[in-house]
């Protein structure tokens, strides 16, 4: 997922989703100049359980 579509999925701005990726709080690759959301790992920071997933 991108930056802004975890901004909208969480409720917060895109700037605020930018800093929280800075500071690590949410988890991203960097590919290139691009910033991605991994989403099994978002899914895991929220504690959302995943189809097909244990926990």
């Amino acid at each position: 997922m991108s930056v802004a579509e975890v901004a909208a999925v969480l409720g917060i701005t895109r700037d605020g989703a930018y800093d929280a990726v800075r500071r690590g709080d949410i988890p991203s690759l960097r590919i290139g100049r691009k910033i991605l959301i991994p989403t099994a790992r978002l899914a895991a920071l929220l504690g959302i359980e995943r189809e097909g997933q244990q926990q």
